[in-house]
C-alpha cells in the first residue's frame, strides 16, 4: 500500500544513513587505532582483509537468510548488531584480539549490506519507479558525518575509541525506529515453477555472473579512485600536498550527487540506457586522467579533475542500476543479490592491491589503465544481462502494490 511504500523508504534511508555512519567512524577511527595497538601498516593490513573476509562470506550466507525469513526480519538483527560489533575494534586491547573482533565487525557489515539493499529493491518495486540510487548517496553522506564526527571529536579532545565505544551502544538503538518503519510483509514473490529456477529467483547464474562483472568491474574502477586519485594528483602531477587531496574530493562529491539526484535520471532514460552512459562516462573520465600529464601545466590539473569528476558521475549510477535490475526480474532476490554484491565488493577489494603492484613493477599511469578498460567492462557486461532481465517473465502483481507517487 502506498502508506506502507513511503514508510518503508524512510526506514531504508536510515539504514542506509546508518551503515555508511558506522563506515565512516570506522575507518576515521583507523589512525588512532592503529596509535593505540602499534599496529603498522603490515599488521593493519591484515586487520582490513580479515574485515573483508567476514564481510564476503557472511554475504553469501545473508543471501538464502533473506530468502528464508524475509530482508525486513534480516534487517532487525543485522543493523543494530552492524553497530554494536564496533565494540570489538574499541574495546580490543591487542593485536590478536583485534583479529578475532574484525572478522566479527566484517560479518556484521556483509549481513547488513545484503538485507538493507534487499529490501530497498522491495521498496522500489513498491513505488514502480527508480528510487534505489538515492538510498546509495544518503550512505555516502552518513559515511561524511561519521568521519566528520570523529574528526570533531578528536579537535575537541574526545578519544576516538570513547567514540566507538558510545557510538557501538547508541547505534544499534538508532535502528530501531528504521527498522519499525520497514515492509511490514514481503512482496508476492514468484515461486520455482512459475520461474523456472529452483532457488525461486528468476536469475540463471550466466545471468548472475554477468551482473557480477559488471560490479565487479564497477567496484574496482570505484577503488582505484578511492585510493589512488590522490597520490595520482601527487606523484604524477607532481601538485602541492595540499592539493592533492582534491581529486578524490571532487570524485567524491560528484559521485554522491548524482547518486542522489539519479534516479529521475533512470525514470527518463531507462536501464540499459543508464548503465551504458555510466560505463562511458567513466571510461571517459579515466581516460582524461591518463593523458592529463601530455597536456602539461595548470590544464594538466583541470584535465585530471575533470577526469574524475567523470568518472565519478558515470560510476555512481551503476550499483543502484544492477540492484534494480536483480528486483525488476521478479522471485526471490536475496541469493542473486548476495552474489552480485560479493562480485562487487571482491572487486573494491582487490582492485587498490592489484593496482599497487603495478604500479610498483611499471607506473601509476600504467596501473590506472586497469581500472579504465574495466569501466567500459560495465557497459559491456551490464547492458546484455540487462537487457536479458527485461525478457524474463516477472511475479504476478499484488493488487495492493500500488505504485507509490510523492
Amino acid at each position: 500500500m502506498l502508506v506502507d511504500a513511503r514508510r518503508a523508504r524512510a526506514g531504508v534511508f536510515g539504514f542506509f544513513f546508518l551503515a555508511g555512519f558506522v563506515m565512516g567512524l570506522w575507518a576515521a577511527g583507523l589512525p588512532s587505532l592503529n596509535d593505540r595497538l602499534d599496529l603498522g601498516p603490515a599488521r593493519l593490513g591484515s586487520v582490513l582483509l580479515l574485515i573483508s573476509g567476514g564481510a564476503l562470506v557472511s554475504m553469501l550466507v545473508a543471501g538464502p537468510l533473506v530468502d528464508r525469513w524475509s530482508s525486513r526480519r534480516v534487517c532487525w538483527f543485522a543493523g543494530p548488531f552492524s553497530g554494536l560489533v564496533l565494540l570489538g575494534p574499541a574495546l580490543a586491547s591487542s593485536y590478536w584480539a583485534l583479529v578475532v573482533l574484525a572478522v566479527l565487525f566484517g560479518i556484521g557489515l556483509g549481513v547488513t549490506e545484503v538485507a538493507m539493499n534487499a529490501h530497498s529493491v522491495e521498496v522500489e518495486r513498491r513505488y514502480g519507479r527508480p528510487i534505489i540510487s538515492a538510498f546509495h548517496g544518503t550512505w555516502s553522506l552518513g559515511g561524511a558525518a561519521g568521519g566528520g564526527l570523529t574528526s570533531l571529536a578528536l579537535q575537541t579532545g574526545v578519544d576516538a575509541q570513547w567514540l566507538l565505544i558510545v557510538a557501538a551502544l547508541v547505534v544499534p538503538l538508532l535502528y530501531v525506529p528504521a527498522a519499525r518503519l520497514l515492509l511490514p510483509d514481503p512482496p508476492a514473490h514468484t515461486t520455482a515453477s512459475e520461474t523456472g529456477a529452483s532457488s525461486g529467483s528468476s536469475l540463471g547464474w550466466g545471468l548472475i555472473a554477468l551482473l557480477g562483472l559488471a560490479a565487479f568491474a564497477g567496484h574496482l574502477s570505484e577503488g582505484a579512485a578511492i585510493d589512488w586519485a590522490a597520490l595520482h594528483a601527487r606523484w604524477v602531477l607532481e601538485t602541492d600536498p595540499a592539493m592533492a587531496p582534491l581529486a578524490y574530493t571532487i570524485f567524491s562529491v560528484a559521485m554522491t550527487t548524482v547518486r542522489l539526484l539519479g534516479d529521475p535520471i533512470r525514470a527518463r532514460l531507462g536501464s540499459v540506457r543508464t548503465i551504458q552512459l555510466a560505463g562511458g562516462f567513466a571510461t571517459a573520465g579515466y581516460l582524461l586522467v591518463l593523458v592529463s600529464p601530455a597536456v602539461g601545466g595548470a590544464l594538466q590539473i583541470v584535465c585530471a579533475w575533470t577526469g574524475w569528476a567523470l568518472a565519478g558521475v558515470g560510476l555512481a549510477t551503476v550499483v543502484p542500476v544492477l540492484f534494480s535490475a536483480v528486483g525488476a526480474a521478479g522471485g526471490r532476490v536475496g541469493r542473486a543479490l548476495a552474489m552480485v554484491t560479493a562480485f562487487g565488493y571482491s572487486g573494491l577489494l582487490l582492485g587498490p592491491a592489484v593496482l599497487g603492484y603495478v604500479a610498483e613493477a611499471s607506473s601509476l599511469p600504467v596501473a590506472l589503465i586497469i581500472p579504465a578498460v574495466m569501466a567500459a567492462v560495465v557497459a559491456l557486461s551490464g547492458t546484455p544481462a540487462i537487457r536479458t532481465l527485461t525478457r524474463l517473465p516477472t511475479s504476478t502483481p499484488d493488487p495492493d502494490l500500488t505504485p507509490a507517487r510523492d
